[in-house]
Parts: structure tokens; C-alpha cells; sequence
């Protein structure tokens, strides 16, 4: 069990929180601020929320002596990121009423809105339930989103594994009514023991937790960097189980060495629903149990793993099981990108992705892709699929209905943005960061197209234009873009600066490391002018950029 003596302040957040109610009535009550009481603020998590404020106005604020400009974002609990057209209709007209307007697809396949005002959070949730949608668990020190392999098209088993998003979003589920007591209004409790939790008890987790499924061959739910990764097994057609591999995640910190991103290790083989759920929940008691719960930059399970030791990590998951795992099963990824354009899955049903750059869904000046989506949505022709590589797929089309959502996908200009996308672009990730995000230490989302602008002239120049090369950016080390796992990453070290990280693999089988530290954009550029004529000259047939960093010693392996 957990030793830890010197809980952190969170902890006793917690446990004093009445089941996550804290005072957030109170809060929502109070109109002179626009924030929430200071524990609140970490409460409202557990209910899929963050507080934010507009970082690019809290100078000018702070100079009229004006409260900082406080808003929330609100992310959906999605498993599996799918929504039905109806739902897409509803969530169009809350985010224009609520929000900013913009659907922002996270790396966890969900939705997040951003913008909104204290006094619209409680009319938005109810919104979403009116639709089927709630924010519960989306945020805080629980599970989170569970993600799938998005792509119906890369297997006959696709929809059996997405199942199991959702299933095991229900089994993590905190128990606690506090949700639709605060925000739907519903009666409290009148005997709390209806909402005891054997799994997250009065304590909850350490820290988040993350699960991912993938479908070997494709690995676009990179399932190495979640806390818990299921790898579908398939043998004669038949999904038979699936390997377990614990203590992924890429969150770090600058200048603590006693932080870093780090790959699952795999555990071994789980076979059928019952013993797969049950290995899962295990792996969750592990984490709540022995945690670390005094330092938080030290308290995702990947530490946990770490300090107990893989093997030890293993039996004790054994032991609480009550079966021994079997040998892990041999599987291949080979491609993590998302499958643009139109493709049809074994049912002969039609997806077309749609890319979305960095995940951003509006209408600007280059194309109206919100307003088309709508347009999409209100036909009731085709649901939609988010994936962890931030795109949409309109999704699960009769071959009847292909041509009218082409129309609409012509008519609007999102097949010809789509196509005109290059190979690098459509592969880059970025998170939010600025102005939002309070952790952000320099852009993402709103310089990584102008910087990928600036990258493919010189791909052109060394003729490697048609090379994927994985790039992606964040604005803080914590890798919500995932950056440690790409072939180059970004990561932010001041505003306009960021370490330039090298040699992850293609398929998310290994992390890159520290090349170059606190780069400005010229900086950046000379450098992958130089890296890119190397490459080009330089390269076995078939070979990545990312193995040929490690080869060339740039990084080391």
C-alpha cells in the first residue's frame, strides 16, 4: 500500500469535497467574480471542467485593474469519440450559444468548448443532456475518455472493440451523484451509501488515468503513451483478447529530471470480456493504492510502475485478479495516420475523414468546414467519429447516401481542402495552448500551421515533400500533443522558444529525445534545413526520418 504521509493539497481537496460537490452551488452563486472559490477550482474537474482565462487580455486587464476575463472549458466524456447526427445538430447550436463557436477535437477523441461564461457552464450541461451527452469524468483525477481505433475500415472487428470503450468508461465511472445533483438539478441523495465506490473510494486516483485500444495494425490511438493500452488480438477473424501493457504517459516537467515522458511496458495476454475488464479495473486499484499521492509531478501510474518494478507490477495485478496472465500475443503496427478522404469497411458502409488542422472545427476564410458538417448532420445520413489524430470521419454511410454527402462535402469546399492538405500537415498535432491554457508557455495550435507553412519549402528544396515525417507541438512539457512521440517534436520552453526533440519512431513504438534546447523559429528552420539535406542524401531505401536520427547518432536511441 501507498506510504505516503505528506499528502498533497489536492488530496485533502478530495476527501473533503462531499463526494465532489464541494461548494460549487456557492460558487455558481456568487456574481461578483467570474472565477470559482479557490478548491472549487479543482472539483469542478471531476466534472469534465477546467477554469481558463483570455491570457491575451490579462495585461490589459490587469492594467484597468479589471478581474481577469475568467471563462471554462467543458469537454464531452466520448468513448470511442462517436456522435449520432442528431447529437452533432445539438452540440452545433449549444457551442454557437454557449462558447466560442469552436469545436476543438482533443488527442483523446472528444470535444472540448472553450469560452464559456460561469453563469452559461450550468445551462450547457443541461443542454448536453438533453441530447445524451454529459462532461462526468472527463477531467480530474479519474479515467478519462477512453479512446478506440477510430477507422471502421481496418478491421471486420472494429465495432466489437469499440464496444469496449464504452464499457470500460461505465466500469470507471465514479459513483458520486454529484454531477446531476449540481448541474441537473436533480434531489439529493437521502442515503449516501448509494454512491460508496469500491474502486475510487473517498480518495479517487493520484493523478488522471488514461486507456487506449488500438487495432494492430493501426496505431492512431497511440496506445503506448496511456496509463493502461489494450492491443487488440485477432486470430481467424475473431477478436480472441488482448495485451495489456501499463505505464504509459508523456507528461514531464523542465528541469526535474525526476519527470519524463515513458512508453507502456506490456504485461502480457488477457483473454474474453470478463478477465479483459476485470485486468483493467485491477491495473485502476493498483494506481489508487499505491500512488503517489504527496508529490503530484510523481503521481501517474508510470511512476508507480517504475518504482514497483514491472515484474512486481505484474504479480501483484496476478494476485488481485485472481488469474495469471498469459504470454503476449505477436502483433505488427505499421501505420498511425489517419485514412483521409473516402473509404469503405467490410459492411460496404462509406467514411470520408475530414482533415481538421490541429482539430479546430469553425468556419473561416479558408473553408466553411462547420457549416458544412451541419449541413452533413442534418441529412441523418452519417454519424460521426472523432479520432486521437484531432480529424472527424462522417462516418457509417449506405452506398445509397454516398453521392449526397459528397455533394455537401463539394459544395462546401471540404473535399478540395482536404486533398490539398500536404503529407506533413495532415500528420501534425498540436495542443491548445495559448491563449487558454494556463500552463502554456509558448503557442501551439495557433503557430504550428504558420510553422508547417514555413517547414515545406524546405521538404520541397531537399525533395523529401512526400515523406510523412511526424511533427508535433505543445505548449508546455506536460505533452498533451503528445510530442515525445513523434519523429520531430516542440515543446515549449518560453514564448517563441521551444526544445526541438528527435528520432521517435513512425508508429509510436519509441519516444525522441532532446536534440536542441530553446529554439526560435530561425533557429528551428536551420536546423531542419540542415537534418533535411542529410536525410535526403544520406538514407536507406525505405528508412524514416526517425530511424535515420538515431542512426546518424543525432539523438541517441
Amino acid at each position: 500500500m501507498s506510504t505516503n504521509k505528506n499528502l498533497s493539497p489536492v488530496e485533502k481537496i478530495k476527501a473533503e469535497s462531499d463526494a465532489l460537490r464541494g461548494t460549487l452551488k456557492q460558487s455558481l452563486h456568487d456574481d461578483i467574480t467570474g472565477a470559482l472559490r479557490e478548491d472549487d477550482q479543482s472539483v469542478i474537474k471531476f466534472h469534465g471542467m477546467y477554469q481558463q482565462d483570455d491570457r491575451d487580455r490579462r495585461e490589459e486587464r490587469s492594467a484597468k485593474k479589471l478581474e481577469w476575463l475568467y471563462s471554462y472549458m467543458v469537454r464531452l466524456r466520448l468513448p470511442g469519440g462517436f456522435l449520432t447526427p442528431e447529437q452533432w445538430v445539438g452540440l452545433h447550436h449549444i457551442a454557437g450559444e454557449h462558447s466560442t463557436g469552436v469545436f476543438k477535437i482533443t488527442t483523446r477523441q472528444t470535444i472540448q468548448l472553450h469560452g464559456i461564461l460561469k453563469s452559461h457552464i450550468k445551462p450547457t450541461l443541461q443542454a448536453f443532456n438533453t441530447i445524451h451527452l454529459d462532461s462526468i469524468a472527463a477531467c480530474g483525477d479519474v479515467n478519462r475518455n477512453v479512446v478506440c481505433g477510430a477507422h471502421p475500415k481496418q478491421s471486420p472487428v472494429h465495432e466489437e472493440v469499440f464496444a469496449y470503450a464504452d464499457k470500460l468508461s461505465k466500469l470507471a465511472l465514479p459513483k458520486t451523484k454529484a454531477y446531476y445533483e449540481v448541474w441537473l438539478n436533480e434531489k439529493p441523495l437521502i442515503d449516501k451509501k448509494e454512491e460508496e465506490d469500491p474502486l475510487y473510494q473517498e480518495r479517487y486516483l493520484p493523478r488522471k488515468f488514461k486507456i487506449a485500444l488500438a487495432i494492430p495494425p493501426h496505431n492512431d490511438v497511440d496506445v503506448f503513451t496511456n496509463d493502461l493500452g489494450l492491443i487488440a488480438i485477432v486470430e481467424k477473424g475473431k477478436l480472441i483478447g488482448f495485451n495489456i501493457a501499463v505505464g504509459g504517459g508523456l507528461g514531464a516537467t523542465h528541469g526535474n529530471a525526476s519527470t519524463y515522458p515513458r512508453l507502456g511496458s506490456i504485461l502480457g495476454f488477457v483473454r474474453g470480456e470478463e478477465n479483459t475488464l476485470k485486468a483493467a479495473y485491477e491495473v485502476i486499484t493498483i494506481q489508487r493504492d499505491h500512488g503517489n499521492r504527496s508529490d503530484r509531478k510523481l503521481s501517474r501510474l508510470k511512476y508507480t510502475v517504475d518504482r514497483m518494478g514491472v515484474e512486481a507490477f505484474k504479480a501483484e495485478l496476478e494476485k488481485r485478479c485472481g488469474f495469471a496472465l498469459e504470454e503476449a500475443k505477436p502483433f505488427e503496427f505499421n501505420h498511425r495516420p489517419d485514412y483521409y478522404g473516402w473509404h469503405q469497411n467490410h459492411e460496404k458502409k462509406w467514411y470520408y475523414t475530414v482533415f481538421s488542422e490541429n482539430g479546430r472545427i469553425l468556419d473561416d476564410e479558408q473553408v466553411a468546414m462547420k457549416t458544412a458538417l451541419l449541413e452533413v448532420a442534418k441529412t441523418g445520413k452519417a454519424n460521426f467519429r472523432f479520432t486521437c489524430n484531432q480529424n472527424v470521419i462522417i462516418s457509417d454511410i449506405d452506398p445509397k447516401d454516398k453521392k449526397a454527402i459528397e455533394a455537401i462535402l463539394e459544395q462546401f469546399g471540404i473535399i478540395a481542402h482536404t486533398d490539398k492538405a500536404g503529407l506533413v500537415r495532415k500528420a501534425a498535432i498540436a495542443c491548445v495552448a495559448f491563449n487558454t491554457c494556463p500552463l502554456a508557455l509558448a503557442e501551439a495550435q495557433r503557430y504550428l500551421p504558420t510553422l508547417i507553412g514555413k517547414i515545406e519549402p524546405l521538404m520541397e528544396k531537399h525533395k523529401i515533400a512526400d515523406d510523412q515525417i511526424s511533427i508535433r507541438m505543445t505548449g508546455c512539457p506536460n505533452g498533451c500533443g503528445r510530442p515525445y512521440a513523434a519523429e520531430i517534436g516542440f515543446v515549449g520552453t518560453a514564448y517563441g522558444q521551444y526544445n526541438m526533440h528527435l528520432g521517435g519512431d513512425r508508429d509510436g513504438m519509441r519516444l525522441n529525445k532532446k536534440y536542441k534546447e530553446s529554439l526560435d523559429e530561425s533557429a528551428i528552420l536551420r536546423e531542419l534545413d540542415s537534418l533535411f539535406e542529410a536525410y535526403s542524401q544520406k538514407r536507406k531505401k525505405g528508412e524514416t526520418f526517425g530511424d535515420f536520427a538515431v542512426r546518424e547518432q543525432w539523438v541517441s536511441a
